[in-house]
């Protein structure tokens, strides 16, 4: 079997996408399926080893001049290839700040538009080298704001189309108007386009199927997973204080730092300030440094300095010590997370978790029994969840234990890979009856 699957890089930061994109293809390969991970915008950066092809298609230096710029729609291929650059394409994250937002709507809808939209000659390139050179027997979207490829690949090549579901109406809802409108009538046409869609979860799958306006047994779940060298290792025990909490997620509004912030708070009043400390890791990009700066101001203003600490953007190795640093974990997301793949990872580790009661995190909370749940937008109900996990020693330690149990038995990379490869089996079996 041969799987082409689309990724959109992140222009250098690490991404949850990104990350479960490249384990999932790691993991395919391992199984002996001849799967091509293949990158759009930018390479894609993860903390493992990369499982991507080394070519990256719709350059996102291309794309967006193709959408601007008329000419280069009809740029001849050294043009493009010189534009398509590593050292460019990574030097995109300095500029994530900078897009105009009624730039970046009307960007989503051309790629939407597919080979209608102003970038249809990276289409017709990615078309091309799938049918000439790869040949695969089906192809998957990363996410639906990739649909508008789906028609064309169905014209040319002829084989199952599937798209994955990975959080992207955050994206889309956040577009000015006319572009969220335009855009969300744009996804729902092209839906048709698709054999099947795979979302991450079942609390996704029936959002995105009143989302997209399609049936919803056309969207299969796969569960995530992670690759679980090297988690679950340690033996060292934590003094009970001071009590760590963690967050660990891109720092943005919508991983609610601000809110884990404000409860903190609370908490630190409750039980004194030199028995707690909060420790923070994740990707900052220069869009949401005014946000860190403001969070920063309030942990200033309310005395926290002194038990706060920022670790920036942790590789694979930090993030373990990371977590084995920490006695519980919450991003307390104002947005209904269907990833959140850094959760999976502190109970891979033994670490428990408090999560708002929406988006993904009931299911696995029932599935691991590796935290608790709380009310969500209240900072008040997540400190006295936090409250809670520091009062209670054993149950918090029994907490950790069974969900390490149950993300080592059940949410490995492997256990993904299988999860996806029924899908693709049912797929295939069927376009070549």
């Amino acid at each position: 079997m041969r799987i082409a699957y689309i990724a959109a890089g992140a222009a250098g930061m690490y991404c949850g996408s990104c990350i479960h994109d490249n384990a999932l293809a790691s993991a395919l390969q391992c199984k002996g399926i001849d799967f091509a991970l293949v990158p759009t915008y930018t390479p894609l950066r993860t903390d493992e080893p990369g499982a991507s092809i080394d070519r990256v298609f719709y350059g996102g230096i291309n794309v967006y001049l193709q959408q601007k710029i008329g000419i280069f729609q009809h740029t001849p291929s050294f043009v493009d290839r010189l534009l398509n650059s590593r050292i460019l394409l990574n030097g995109l994250a300095r500029f994530s700040g900078s897009t105009r937002a009624e730039d970046l709507g009307a960007l989503t809808v051309s790629v939407l538009e597919g080979e209608d939209g102003a970038q249809k000659k990276e289409l017709a390139k990615l078309v091309r080298w799938l049918k000439e050179d790869f040949q695969p027997d089906l192809v998957q979207l990363t996410n639906s704001m990739f649909l508008g490829m789906a028609r064309e690949m169905k014209r040319e090549l002829g084989i199952p189309v599937l798209c994955s579901l990975q959080g992207e109406d955050i994206f889309l809802e956040g577009l000015i108007e006319p572009y969220k409108s335009d855009a969300r009538q744009c996804l729902r046409d092209r839906a048709k386009d698709v054999d099947g869609f795979v979302a991450t979860c079942e609390y996704y799958a029936d959002f995105m199927a009143g989302y997209l306006d399609v049936p919803r047994n056309r969207i299969h779940v796969a569960p995530l997973g992670i690759k679980l060298d090297g988690h679950g290792e340690s033996d060292v025990k934590l003094d009970p204080l001071p009590f760590a909490i963690g967050y660990l997620a891109r720092i943005c509004p919508e991983k609610g730092l601000h809110v884990l912030v404000d409860a903190f708070h609370q908490l630190a009043e409750q039980v004194g300030v030199e028995n707690v400390r909060l420790s923070v890791a994740g990707y900052l990009g220069p869009r949401d440094a005014p946000y860190f700066q403001h969070v920063c101001e309030q942990i200033a203003s309310r005395g926290l300095s002194n038990v706060f600490d920022y670790r920036g953007e942790v590789n694979r190795e930090e993030k373990i010590a990371f977590l084995n640093s920490i006695h519980i974990l919450s991003v307390p997301t104002p947005y209904k997370e269907p990833k959140g793949l850094s959760l999976l990872e502190a109970m891979a580790n033994g670490v428990p978790v408090v999560q708002p009661r929406h988006g993904i995190f009931p299911e696995w909370i029932e599935k691991t029994g590796g935290g608790i749940l709380v009310e969500s937008d209240s900072s008040e109900a997540l400190a006295a969840g936090l409250l809670r996990m520091m009062n209670d020693r054993e149950g918090r330690e029994a907490m950790g234990q069974k969900g390490k149990e149950a993300v080592h038995q059940n949410f490995s990379d492997d256990d993904m890979a299988e999860a996806t490869l029924a899908v693709y089996r049912q797929y295939v079996t069927d376009s070549k009856t």
